[in-house]
C-alpha cells in the first residue's frame, strides 16, 4: 500500500523501527513551516538548529534508501501549514495511507487528529519509541494518592529499569537521592573544561529566515554554530561529558558563576529532546563511564544526572499528558503583570538577571538554576503572568518543547498551578543567589541591605511576595515558618520593602 509517513522535526530519532527496512511503497515527510516558527517567537539558534537537524536527518534517511519529500521554508509548493502540506501531497501522489508518530504537544496531538478524520484515505498512529514512559503511565502511578511528588516515580523508574540498584528493592550506595550533595558554590577550586563546539556555518539558513521575514529573538554566530545537529555529533557531546564534565557535575550541578556559561552541565537537552539520541542509551553511557573509574567519579555526581532524565524529564512529560489541556490556563496565584522588557535585552542593572538573560539570548541556553531561581524566581515575586513567562521560556531556549517546558515553568517555576508539581514555591530573597553563585560580587545592588535604593530588589520583592499572597499559603505547612517570620516583621520595614516592590514592579526599566 502507497504510504506517506510524517515526520515532525523533535521526531529524529534514527534508530526508530520505522527505517529498518526500504520500501518503494513508503515515502516520508518532512516540513519547515511557518505554522511552526510564528506559533511563538523563537530564539534564532533554535530555529536554526531544528532546520539543520530535519535537514542532516533527511539526507541520512536518503542515503539509507529511503523515499523522502522535504518542504523546506522557501519551497514553492510549502502551504506553511502541516494539514494543506499532508492533504496535497496525499491527493498529489495518490497515497493510500497516512502514518504518524504521536507528537509530543498536545496542539499538534489534536491538530493531527483533526487532520485524520477527514483524511478520505486509511491512517495510522505509531509510537516514537523514545521515553520510556508512556502518556498515561503517571497517571496511573498516582491515581488516588493526593499528592504526585516526583521522588516516589523516580524510585518506581529505578526499579523497573534497574538503574544504579543493588537488587530490586535497594539503590546502589544506600540512598536513593544524593540531591543534599549537588549544592555547592563553585569557586574555581577545579578547572572547567571547555565547552565542546562544531563550528559549524549556518548562513545559508540564516538568510533564509531573513528573506522569509521570520521574527525571532537573541543572537547567533553565523559561522561558528556550536550545537549537535547529527546523531554523530550527539553521540560525541555525550562522550565529552563522561570523559570531561561528570567528574563534577552532580558537585556543582546548581553553582552558577559570571565567568562559567556552562560549568559541568552536558548540554544534551537539545539532542535529546529532538530525540536524536534516547534517554536510556545516554544513562546507560553515564553509568558506563562511571563504572569504568569508579575511584575517580563519586556516585553524587551520577545519580545527580541520572535523576534529571529517568526521573524529572519522564515525570514532567507524564504529568503534561495528565494535566493538558487546562493546565496551560491555570493561575492558582492570580498573577497579572507584564514580563519586564530586560528580558528580552538583558538591560538591567540587577547582575544576575543580567547575566542569566544575556547568556540565554547569546546562547540560547541556561541551566536549571539560573531558569528556576533568577529568571523564573523574579518573574514569580514580581507577579508576572504565567503566560508571558510560558511564552518566553518556550521561545528563548533551544531545548524548549511544550511538554518539558509549561511544567517547569507554570508549575515548578511560577507555582501557576496551586502545587501540583511543587510543594512550595520556588521564592528567594538575594541571599540564595549569593549562596550560590558570585552574581552579587560588583552588582549596582547590595545583597545584605533590606531596604533603601540600594538594596538588593530580590529582597524587597520577596516578603513583599509573602505578604501579597498569603491568604495562598496560610494552609501550606511548607510555608509555615516563612509566614510566622513575615508576622513577626517590624512593620515600618515591611511597609517600606512593600512600597520598594510596588516601585520595581511598576518601573522595571528603572531597575
Amino acid at each position: 500500500m502507497k504510504t506517506l509517513r510524517l515526520i515532525l522535526g523533535d521526531q529524529l530519532n534514527y534508530n526508530h523501527s520505522w527505517y529498518n527496512s526500504v520500501s518503494e511503497n513508503v515515502t516520508y515527510c518532512l516540513f519547515e513551516m511557518r505554522q511552526e516558527t510564528d506559533y511563538v517567537t523563537h530564539h534564532i539558534q533554535k530555529v536554526v538548529a531544528f532546520f539543520r537537524s530535519m535537514r542532516n536527518f533527511s539526507e541520512y534517511l536518503k542515503n539509507k534508501g529511503h523515499q523522502v519529500i522535504y518542504f523546506e521554508l522557501d519551497y514553492e509548493a510549502n502551504t506553511q501549514n502541516l494539514q494543506k502540506n499532508i492533504n496535497q501531497l496525499i491527493k498529489e501522489d495518490g497515497f493510500k495511507k497516512f502514518e504518524y508518530q504521536l507528537p509530543d504537544e498536545y496542539r499538534l496531538d489534536q491538530q493531527l487528529k483533526s487532520i485524520c478524520s477527514e483524511l478520505p484515505i486509511e491512517s495510522e498512529v505509531f509510537s516514537t519509541e523514545h521515553f520510556l514512559t508512556k502518556r498515561s503511565d503517571l497517571a496511573e502511578f498516582y491515581k488516588g494518592k493526593k499528592q504526585i511528588v516526583m521522588e516516589y516515580f523516580y524510585r518506581h523508574m529505578r526499579k523497573k529499569y534497574d538503574i544504579m540498584m543493588f537488587n530490586d528493592k535497594d539503590p546502589e550506595g544506600g540512598k536513593w537521592n544524593f540531591d543534599k550533595s549537588n549544592r555547592n558554590k563553585w569557586k574555581g577550586e577545579y578547572e572547567i573544561p571547555k565547552a565542546m563546539s562544531f563550528n559549524k556555518d549556518v548562513s545559508s539558513i540564516i538568510e533564509l529566515l531573513k528573506v522569509q521575514n521570520i521574527k525571532t529573538i537573541g543572537n547567533i554566530n553565523t559561522k561558528n554554530f556550536q550545537w549537535p545537529t547529527t546523531r554523530q555529533e550527539c553521540l560525541e557531546v555525550l562522550d565529552y561529558f563522561c570523559e570531561h564534565l561528570l567528574i563534577h557535575f552532580g558537585d556543582f550541578q546548581d553553582a552558577m558563576h559570571t565567568d562559567e556559561l556552562y560549568l559541568y552541565h552536558s548540554r544534551l537537552s537539545f539532542a535529546i529532546n529532538s530525540k536524536m539520541l534516547h534517554p536510556k542509551e545516554v544513562i546507560d553511557a553515564v553509568i558506563a563511564h562511571w563504572r569504568q573509574y569508579p575511584d575517580d567519579i563519586s556516585i553524587s555526581q551520577v545519580e545527580g544526572f541520572v535523576r534529571q532524565i529517568l526521573g524529572w524529564r519522564e515525570y514532567m512529560r507524564g504529568l503534561y499528558w495528565k494535566e493538558m489541556p487546562s493546565y496551560a490556563k491555570k493561575n492558582e496565584l492570580e498573577n497579572r503583570n507584564k514580563l519586564p522588557y530586560f528580558y528580552w535585552t538583558g538591560n538591567t542593572k540587577m547582575n544576575c538577571l543580567r547575566h542569566s538573560i544575556q547568556q540565554s539570548l547569546d546562547h540560547a541556553y541556561a541551566h536549571h538554576i539560573q531558569r528556576l531561581m533568577i529568571t523564573g524566581n523574579y518573574a514569580l515575586l514580581t507577579q508576572t503572568h504565567p503566560d508571558q513567562v510560558d511564552e518566553w521560556y518556550l521561545g528563548i531556549y533551544i531545548d524548549a518543547i511544550e511538554w518539558v517546558e509549561i511544567t517547569n515553568t507554570r508549575g515548578m517555576s511560577q507555582f501557576a498551578d496551586g502545587g501540583i508539581v511543587a510543594t512550595k514555591p520556588y521564592v528567594s530573597s538575594g541571599s540564595y543567589i549569593n549562596k550560590m553563585s558570585n552574581y552579587c560580587k560588583g552588582c549596582h545592588y547590595k545583597v545584605n541591605k533590606k531596604t533603601g535604593d540600594d538594596s538588593c530588589p530580590f529582597n524587597s520583592l520577596y516578603w513583599n511576595f509573602l505578604d501579597d499572597k498569603r491568604d495562598h499559603f496560610k494552609d501550606n505547612q511548607r510555608m509555615s515558618m516563612m509566614l510566622n517570620l513575615l508576622n513577626k516583621k517590624n512593620k515600618e520595614e515591611l511597609l517600606a520593602q512593600k512600597e520598594r516592590a510596588y516601585d520595581i514592579i511598576q518601573n522595571p526599566q528603572n531597575y
